[in-house]
């Protein structure tokens, strides 16, 4: 009796808002009394208002309120201090909005310390002696505590579910075995949970040893970043060395090279910086997941970690890394080779009109594979905006549309002359060059054109076969004649189409369509043409290898007009 006095006396002390003894105490105009600063804050908060209530009978006041001391409250409250009611004993210790609250406490309820998976019940430290101290009691299950105990209660029998249905997969209790579970697999929920655990153990140990390989396959890459940048920058050095003798004559060229190098070496290491950083990603998610599996693998009730085992037990895919390798440092040393070539001989190339210098930089053979790509949108992923060079284009051409659109005007254009431009064949090159993966599309209006990519070392002064699209071993080209006067079929009308190489003609039929799509994977060596309606059907696909950078390249019939198409 003594201590339930104490413990209203305390309680009567208190404060409504901070639930501790008061502080400060001052008394309202409604008579109820409050720490002096928690009064204050909670009527700051309603200063907008300019109305002023009491937390505890919501009597409003205008004007605020002023806050003077309760000196006898004050007095009293000092006093209860002096016999130890500063801090409230263990078993006084409230259930706050996050805690499970003591399932035996009335009025205001304490904080459970232990939930039975016997009872089913929480309780606070005062009411849980009984499990420690009654024969029977201490053999009942304590738990953490938990507000999911009655997820364990059967809906349809009200009793506790201790079994689980291996065929259902679900726990269940005693009367739905002998009922709707009749015949099933069935087996207690500790000696599932037996099995489940080993499972979680082989899972965790799978995981573990994935942040072994992909720790591994990072510090692959981290060498392969360094291997690609020392040898990129070796090759500028060595080229900065050999240009600088002639800079008064090949400044140009000079930049060429380094920024193709720096590009080069740019997109390999970003690409590399790409898969380090998936990599890292998966090592981050795979420990988070063991993290998840190792708190599941501690938690005492069996339904729950039934219940949240299928969730968590599944891994998603791994980044397969089998096919990552290390290649010699020997990235760019094609680079310093190609230039050292070039100033042996600069003087007789400097006198010849057509002269190309083609570096050759060695791809990056590291990364893993990435699949071809099925659909538009996949193809969409590695579209480039392709313009054309006015410099390379015939005359009878008029480049238009930011030099995206090419129209055969059949009459000489106004253009200056070029050692780069065709002088018999109709053709146009384009200014970008072309390696890695790349995408685009041309359309076109009238009877055809032909879509072709070509070295930029393709001859351009003449009529011969050396510079026209297809008819040599520099240029790959799709002729897209829709200028159909000999149908075989009286129903349908069909295009026809010759993919050339080296002067070798494939031909082939494909329905109309005046959009063609073409995909290149230069490392790869792959190039294929799509025609583009509603879907996409593939026209002809080309496995190869490509020694230098390739260009875009069109040859446009009489009055046809053919046009790179915007695709972002």
């Amino acid at each position: 009796m003594a201590q339930k006095g104490v413990q209203l006396d305390r309680e009567t002390f208190s404060c409504s808002i901070c639930l501790d003894l008061l502080k400060d105490p001052v008394a309202i105009p409604c008579g109820h009394s409050y720490c002096k600063n928690c009064i204050k804050d909670h009527w700051d908060t309603e200063d907008e208002k300019r109305i002023y209530s009491c937390p505890q009978c919501r009597k409003s006041f205008t004007p605020r309120p002023e806050l003077l001391k309760n000196t006898m409250l004050a007095a009293l409250v000092e006093e209860l201090k002096k016999t130890g009611l500063q801090a409230a004993p263990a078993d006084l210790c409230y259930a706050g909005p996050e805690d499970v609250a003591c399932d035996v406490c009335t009025g205001r309820k304490l904080r459970a310390v232990k939930s039975c998976l016997v009872c089913l019940a929480s309780y606070c430290e005062k009411h849980l002696q009984p499990h420690y101290e009654s024969a029977p009691l201490k053999k009942h299950k304590l738990v953490e505590p938990s507000e999911k105990l009655q997820e364990n209660i059967c809906s349809r029998h009200d009793e506790v579910m201790k079994m689980f249905c291996r065929t259902d997969q679900q726990c269940i209790c005693y009367l739905c075995s002998v009922e709707e579970h009749k015949g099933h697999d069935t087996v207690s929920a500790a000696a599932e949970r037996t099995e489940r655990q080993r499972e979680l153990e082989g899972s965790r140990h799978n995981i573990q040893q994935r942040i072994q390989d992909r720790e591994e396959d990072v510090k692959l890459l981290q060498q392969e970043v360094e291997a690609i940048n020392g040898s990129a920058d070796k090759a500028v050095e060595h080229s900065e060395k050999i240009f600088t003798q002639l800079i008064r004559l090949v400044e140009k060229r000079r930049s060429d090279v380094k920024q193709q190098v720096r590009s080069q070496q740019e997109t390999e290491v970003s690409r590399v910086k790409e898969l380090q950083e998936k990599l890292e990603q998966e090592i981050t998610e795979l420990k988070r997941k063991d993290a998840e599996l190792k708190k599941l693998s501690h938690t005492e009730d069996h339904n729950q970690f039934l219940h949240n085992y299928p969730s968590l037990s599944a891994l998603s895919e791994s980044t397969h890394s089998s096919s990552i390798k290390i290649r010699p440092l020997k990235y760019f040393e094609d680079v310093t080779a190609a230039v050292s070539e070039l100033r042996d001989k600069l003087q007789d190339v400097l006198r010849e009109k057509q002269t190309n210098v083609s570096l050759t930089v060695t791809e990056v053979d590291v990364l893993l594979p990435q699949p071809e790509p099925k659909t538009r949108t996949d193809f969409l992923r590695y579209s480039r905006e392709i313009t054309l060079d006015p410099n390379t284009a015939h005359r009878w051409l008029l480049l238009s549309e930011g030099n995206r659109k090419a129209t055969n005007m059949n009459r000489p254009q106004s253009c200056s002359s070029h050692p780069d431009r065709f002088t018999y064949w109709v053709q146009v090159l384009s200014r970008e060059s072309l390696t890695g993966r790349c995408y685009w599309e041309v359309e076109w209006e009238g009877e055809g054109v032909r879509v072709a990519v070509a070295y930029k070392n393709i001859s351009r002064a003449g009529r011969s076969q050396e510079c026209g699209f297809g008819f040599n071993d520099k240029s790959w080209m799709l002729d897209c004649d829709t200028d159909c006067d000999c149908c075989w079929f009286k129903e349908q009308c069909f295009d026809i189409l010759q993919f050339s190489h080296n002067g070798v003609a494939t031909p082939m039929l494909a329905l109309q369509s005046s959009r063609v799509g073409v995909y290149l994977d230069h490392s790869a060596g792959i190039l294929s043409f799509y025609s583009i309606s509603d879907t996409m059907t593939l026209l002809h696909r080309v496995q190869t290898t490509f020694t230098q950078p390739l260009y875009a390249g069109l040859y446009v019939f009489d009055g046809v007009s053919a046009e790179f198409c915007r695709l972002r």
